[in-house]
């Protein structure tokens, strides 16, 4: 599992055999979710407060081009 940032306690990373729609999946203590980022949305997750998934769609966002980034070079190389 490709770990792409950590940042305020969050893991922000891929599986080795992701597919596509380009997303990533995160994690926090015994929390998980997973974004589609193109489109983005919230595809599942599980044991977030509210507070932390707001905080998490933010970080998406101000890392969104690192995380498109890391897809095409991990996935299409």
């Amino acid at each position: 599992m490709p770990t792409i940032l950590r940042i305020k306690g969050y893991r922000f990373f891929f599986y080795v055999n992701d597919h596509s729609p380009v997303h990533i999946h995160v994690e926090k203590g015994d929390g998980t979710a997973k974004y589609n980022l193109e489109p983005f949305e919230l595809v599942r997750s599980k044991r977030f407060k509210a507070s932390e998934i707001s905080e998490i769609r933010n970080l998406i966002f101000e890392n969104f081009e690192l995380f498109n980034t890391k897809w095409d070079d991990y996935f299409n190389n």
